[in-house]
């Protein structure tokens, strides 16, 4: 197989690396580069379990080509948690109960993410409509939407103390 070198950003630190034109972005970042909090699950675009985000934005790390993220800013759940203290989502999700068997949660987290970027209020509705390429098969949601519910007032609470 043929390989190129991809200059990318992981988690905040520059990159480049060989990669197989046909290695997916899942692949790259579990088996070369070690962060294994990115999950497997259906292998083909329908359970979110794997959703990192792209410049900001939640990508489906099982079906995107890591050649494609050429230029680009990968972040996974990884780069959420910041010198050893939890961020609010993920301290949310844990005193929520935003948590099962914690297989999805990865996934769940990192698209509430990109939701919590470009909307540091959102309602109810928002939230489902981002979270709705997450599948859990623990719950019927409602902790993790008052998960994300909780880490967005957490957020603004403290961005008003910041001010």
């Amino acid at each position: 197989m043929s390989k190129r070198l991809v200059k990318l950003s992981v988690n905040g630190r520059e990159r480049e690396d060989a990669i197989s034109e046909h290695t997916l972005l899942l692949d790259y970042l579990r088996e070369q580069l070690g962060l294994t909090g990115t999950k497997r699950g259906c292998d083909g675009g329908e359970c979110g379990a794997c959703t990192v985000l792209v410049d900001g934005k939640p990508q489906l790390s099982c079906i995107t080509l890591a050649c494609r993220c050429e230029g680009s800013e990968v972040s996974t759940i990884e780069s959420l948690a910041q010198q050893g203290r939890l961020s609010a989502l993920q301290t949310a999700f844990n005193e929520k109960l935003g948590t099962q068997c914690g297989f999805c949660t990865p996934g769940m987290i990192m698209a509430a993410q990109a939701l919590l970027l470009r909307e540091p209020d959102p309602s109810e509705a928002q939230i489902r409509e981002a979270l709705s390429g997450n599948i859990c098969r623990c719950t019927g949601y409602v902790k993790i939407i008052e998960s994300v519910q909780a880490a967005a007032a957490a957020m603004a609470q403290t961005a008003g103390e910041a001010a």
